[in-house]
């Protein structure tokens, strides 16, 4: 079982790896999605610069990277910590893919892949209190409020959200929460970013996934000649 288990976390990062909104931009329409829009390789920016008949196809897949390892791992009879370990591999590998020299987009449909695989009600109320804000054009921070209430929702909530192994959830859902937060504080610099200071830079990327709060500036940036992602 311990060959199975590693054998499907190493093939969970590089499923997860695979960048399809890179591709999709690519093959569609031959841009690089990283040097447009606020640059980051997922399919919020790719239906900004695309449309949603490209772009949902991209979601559905970005959701199946987790939510498929996990299922066959529950398949192969592996126990809740390894099927965990499996989930985060998969997001892991879609924020730091090594076909894109390890600069991915930020998880969250492999996120909810994973958490709905574990608790499809779980995953149901995140993606609720996630796009609650959508409307108001605050989707980050509505992502960032349901990363914050998965582990807590795990713990407090577990039986009613069908959770039977409480702690190892938990702690997956607390590592999903420290993944997302580390790949909003490490993305790659921008023109912008020396513009604010460190601790407004460090608030913008927590909460908006951003370096500026205006947020028609940073989604509108473009290619420079050099290659470096400009303000629009």
């Amino acid at each position: 079982m311990a060959i199975e288990f590693g054998l499907l976390t190493a093939g969970a990062y590089l499923f997860g790896s695979i960048p399809a909104a890179y591709l999709a931009g690519r093959w569609l329409r031959g841009i690089d999605i990283r040097k447009y829009g606020d640059g980051n390789v997922g399919s919020t920016n790719l239906m900004r610069l695309t449309s949603k008949r490209i772009a949902i196809p991209v979601v559905v897949f970005d959701l199946g990277k987790g939510a498929l390892m996990v299922w066959i791992a529950q398949l192969l009879g592996l126990d809740i910590t390894q099927q965990v370990v499996v989930g985060i591999a998969a997001v892991i590998g879609h924020n730091w893919p090594v076909f894109l020299r390890f600069n991915g987009g930020r998880g969250i449909f492999t996120t909810l892949g994973v958490i709905s695989i574990l608790s499809p009600w779980m995953g149901l109320i995140v993606l609720v209190i996630a796009y609650g804000l959508a409307p108001f054009h605050q989707l980050a921070v509505g992502v960032f409020l349901a990363i914050i209430f998965a582990p807590a929702g795990a713990w407090f909530l577990s039986q009613p959200l069908g959770i039977t192994d409480r702690l190892p959830v938990t702690l997956c859902f607390l590592a999903l929460f420290l993944v997302v937060i580390i790949r909003r504080l490490t993305a790659p610099r921008t023109v912008f970013t020396d513009s604010v200071s460190p601790g407004q830079l460090l608030v913008n990327r927590l909460l908006f996934d951003r370096d500026i709060r205006d947020r028609k500036a940073w989604i509108n940036q473009r290619p420079s000649r050099s290659g470096k992602r400009e303000g629009g």
